[in-house]
């Protein structure tokens, strides 16, 4: 790794910033390379875009940086920003330097090390972000820009099916009947212009070290400026998925456990947001989970070529089908 040619880029870009610098590589980040780097001056956090090929429209790290340096100044809880760099001289490909913050990432949500006050706690910081993104004018903090105003439902199903075609490795029944119903079950409803993260769950969070509250939303790749319902759809399809299938609640008795119902879950961000839940909510979560897919297809996509960047996206891979199936059996039912 250039570890000279990236102190010289930190000691130029990055105020206070003093070598030398050693990088060590963080688990995660199944699209983007993430490193944390320690050096005399602090820890700081840097994602990268893959090396080698990558999928069109994919990857975008300077998006990353662009959405979150705008949501700074707002009560959105995201890491203080120190540099974008697209010269790929310096690390082989474009990245962004950022906050180094001490924290929690949770994966399972059962949260099955946490008493039933602590989950509670956990979810509600969880609903409460969300709540702030989609409270936040784009137009406000200089995202009017960041992508186009309206029929952002239309161009996921779009994207989403471009994007599973280009990574489709096998068949998979399920997709193809999701690619034909989508389309022609779309809402028709003028939508409401907000930032939409795009990968908002509960593993893209950074909780306190100690306390049940999120302290940084992460992993901005996908997000963009669409339709709030939608966003919201994907972090509440949790609640349709097995734990088998992926990391859900899907059939998991929530008695005595903390955890909400999904209808709670939903109730609290309307509360929070002064909107109400659509007739047709279900169809965005079923284009979440068509997403979702998608985006796993890509990664297994990754693994064949050997460009993934994590030695489970193979394995990880294999869900796609199962999640198609989930989504297909909830608009036949």
């Amino acid at each position: 790794m250039a570890e000279a040619e990236l102190t010289a880029w930190m000691e130029a870009q990055v105020t206070g910033f003093r070598g030398p610098l050693t990088l060590k590589r963080l688990s995660g980040g199944q699209s983007n390379p993430t490193w944390r780097i320690d050096a005399p001056s602090g820890r700081y956090v840097l994602r990268q875009k893959p090396l080698g090929k990558v999928l069109p429209s994919a990857h975008q790290v300077d998006r990353e940086y662009r959405v979150m340096k705008a949501l700074a100044d707002t009560d959105v809880p995201v890491p203080r920003m120190f540099g974008l760099c697209q010269d790929d001289s310096v690390m082989g490909s474009m990245f962004f330097v950022m906050e180094h913050l001490e924290g929690r990432t949770l994966w399972d949500p059962r949260l099955p090390e946490f008493d039933p006050a602590e989950r509670a706690a956990i979810f509600d910081s969880m609903n409460d972000a969300i709540a702030r993104i989609s409270l936040v004018d784009p137009l406000k903090v200089g995202l009017d820009s960041y992508g186009r105003h309206g029929g952002y439902v239309d161009r996921q199903i779009n994207r989403w099916t471009r994007q599973y075609r280009a990574s489709e490795t096998h068949p998979i029944p399920a997709m193809d009947a999701l690619i034909d119903w989508l389309p022609q079950n779309a809402p028709t409803a003028p939508e409401e212009v907000r930032i939409a993260h795009g990968d908002f769950r509960l593993d893209n969070l950074l909780y306190h070290p100690t306390e049940p509250r999120v302290i940084a939303v992460l992993d901005w790749e996908l997000s963009t400026l669409g339709c709030p319902y939608a966003d919201f759809a994907y972090n509440v399809m949790v609640w349709r998925i097995v734990p088998g299938v992926f990391r859900g609640l899907g059939g998991v008795d929530l008695t005595g456990t903390g955890l909400p119902t999904e209808r709670e879950y939903i109730d609290a961000w309307c509360r929070r947001t002064g909107r109400t839940r659509p007739e047709n909510f279900d169809f965005y979560i079923v284009l979440s989970m068509f997403r979702i897919a998608a985006i796993v297809q890509g990664i297994a996509k990754r693994a064949q070529d050997g460009t993934a960047n994590d030695p489970r996206a193979a394995e990880m891979g294999k869900i796609a089908g199962p999640l198609a199936e989930v989504a297909w059996d909830m608009v036949r039912r």
